[in-house]
């Protein structure tokens, strides 16, 4: 591991003034899970002069409830947010998808900041010592494209020429389907459009930019939400696939729904076709199962994951069934 600088940040405007001083040279370290794993193995071109330690912020770990909003500080612990009992009865996908991450001991260590932040998985990009200079460190090409891409994009790719890396979050689209926003150190944004693609990059945030917290609007009467992941191991594994869902029902039909595939695309995917279908019906088994195959209607699998979009149209339906109890 090659040298590196380590400031305590002890407010928000220390951290902001410190990733100013370096920007892009600086990296933000809070509960240590991905950024620790990427600096060991060497997988980027440049290695971070700074890392920018922001667990010893007060008031950043705290979860409230008033004024109708659930307000989670960035430095909230994933295995927190499971266990909550506010939010596993009122913002159920929420607290089922953090409970679904990872390990009970990287549960312990991660924060949900972090895992909205967190890098891409993808094999080549992930290769130690930088092996494959790809699109995301704006090498020359993707070479999961004519690869080994059993676990990318089936609804295409981003950056100039493609990249097909999927987001890998659990608690993303958990975040979309409760209509959640981010609050930042500068802004407030909607979890939507939180995520970005570019290079070494998977947010909007700036140089000088930190996630505070996370708010989310208390369910209308008549609403419920469900998560629910699809891994290869259940104990500990990143998605193949994962579906969050958020409906609200009036007079035995849905009024509103809020439907969001994960680790099927380079941002979390908003199944907005799934989410017309359901609309205005009774939700049933024969609606739920329409809403899958509307989700992934304008998939375009590559040569090696079409059995993701299989996964992903089982996912929405179960999904939205669990948010009936079925």
């Amino acid at each position: 591991m090659k040298e590196f600088k380590h400031f305590n940040a002890y407010s928000v405007d220390e951290a902001v003034a410190l990733m100013g001083r370096y920007g892009e040279r600086a990296a933000v370290i809070a509960g240590g899970t991905d950024i620790l794993g990427k600096m060991k193995d060497s997988i980027l071109p440049t290695y971070p002069e700074a890392l920018i330690n922001i667990k010893t912020i007060q008031g950043l770990s705290d979860i409230t409830e008033a004024g109708g909003m659930l307000k989670i500080g960035a430095l909230v612990l994933l295995a927190d947010i499971a266990d909550n009992p506010v939010i596993r009865s009122k913002y159920a996908a929420l607290a089922q998808a953090a409970g679904r991450t990872a390990s009970p001991h990287l549960r312990n260590m991660g924060t949900i900041g972090g895992n909205i932040c967190q890098d891409i998985r993808c094999w080549y990009y992930r290769n130690q010592n930088n092996r494959f200079s790809c699109l995301r460190k704006k090498g020359g090409r993707c070479y999961a494209i004519k690869g080994d891409n059993r676990y990318h994009s089936i609804f295409g790719g981003s950056v100039s020429g493609g990249c097909f890396a999927v987001h890998p979050s659990d608690t993303a689209p958990a975040l979309v389907a409760l209509d959640a926003k981010i609050v930042t150190s500068s802004r407030t944004i909607e979890a939507e459009k939180f995520f970005e693609v570019k290079p070494v990059k998977t947010t909007v945030l700036k140089a000088d930019e930190i996630v505070t917290g996370i708010e989310v609007p208390e369910p209308t009467a008549g609403s419920s939400s469900a998560f629910l992941k699809f891994a290869l191991r259940r104990s500990i594994d990143f998605p193949i696939v994962n579906c969050a869902v958020m409906v609200s029902l009036k007079d035995g039909k849905v009024s509103a729904a809020r439907i969001c595939l994960n680790a099927v695309h380079v941002i979390p995917y908003r199944a907005v076709k799934a989410e017309q279908v359901i609309t205005g019906r009774a939700l049933d088994e024969a609606a739920a199962e329409e809403a899958g195959a509307a989700a992934v209607a304008e998939a375009k699998p590559l040569e090696h994951n079409k059995y993701m979009v299989v996964v992903a149209r089982t996912l929405v339906k179960r999904t939205l069934l669990a948010c009936i109890g079925k």
